[in-house]
């Protein structure tokens, strides 16, 4: 029998970043489930998990955990459980990013050396820390993907503070390929177009926005959710094997002309 283009069928994945069923993070996950990979699902709080939960059951998740990166030893203690239950790891998809509103809404030039921080180690450090974590539960190999914005090349206004963590994140994403390449370990950095995610809506004059790069893109539309979970899903295949460091633009053509 003709076996599939593409599988993921004992792959085993972590997935952070859902919030609702419109989250990136959660796309990714029904892309990568559908192709039979095995999930171990996260959510930042307890008032975060009712939203979440029903969505990991979907993805029939047999690992679901709190994480909220700043809180000290929750993001080790789901690597934990990981090992505990899995023994490795076949890819990690990192779908966060945070900035206190008052810096996230204000400019750059005036943002707080904690708002500052705190931007980058949820937004880009946290990144680097489960590339440390996952890297002894992917001894065959593996695959590490985070999300990017346009905001870390251009000047997207109302992206201010943003745009300086993205561009590390985008960054760190070419440094872990080359550190971790010798493992096996591929890294990539994809980059969505603006999208109705309950994390972008919190931009100043985010409809703008969307409307903007609809109209610019040279496929005059917007890309959604499930693109980027199909994107995922592929590089987290056997068929991205010789691919690493890469930062993949998902959005209708709009950075050719942004």
């Amino acid at each position: 029998m003709t076996q599939p283009f593409l599988s993921l069928a004992g792959k085993k994945g972590l997935v952070v970043g859902i919030a609702n069923d419109q989250s990136i993070a959660y796309h990714c996950g029904r892309a990568f489930r559908e192709l039979g990979a095995e999930l171990a699902v996260t959510y930042l709080n307890e008032k975060a998990e009712k939203h979440v939960r029903p969505l990991a059951e979907e993805l029939q998740a047999p690992i679901v955990m709190p994480c909220n990166v700043q809180q000290e030893g929750e993001l080790g203690a789901v690597f934990q459980a990981i090992e505990a239950q899995w023994g490795r790891l076949d890819f990690v998809v990192h779908s966060i990013a945070f900035a206190p509103l008052r810096d996230l809404h204000g400019r750059l030039t005036d943002s707080s050396v904690d708002g500052f921080l705190t931007a980058m180690d949820v937004s880009c450090h946290s990144f680097i820390r489960m590339a440390r974590l996952a890297e002894p539960l992917m001894d065959q190999g593996g695959t590490l993907l985070t999300m990017s914005y346009y905001g870390a090349e251009k000047v997207i206004p109302g992206y201010q503070l943003m745009g300086p963590a993205k561009a590390a994140l985008e960054c760190s994403v070419r440094y872990l390929a080359d550190e971790l390449g010798g493992k096996g370990i591929r890294v990539h950095g994809l980059s969505p177009g603006p999208m109705d995610t309950r994390a972008a809506s919190g931009l100043a004059g985010f409809d703008h926005l969307m409307e903007t790069a609809r109209s610019r893109s040279p496929l005059r539309c917007l890309a959604e959710p499930g693109d980027v979970g199909a994107l995922a899903a592929l590089l987290v295949s056997d068929q991205a094997r010789t691919l690493t460091g890469t930062l993949i633009p998902v959005d209708g053509g709009y950075h050719v002309t942004g």
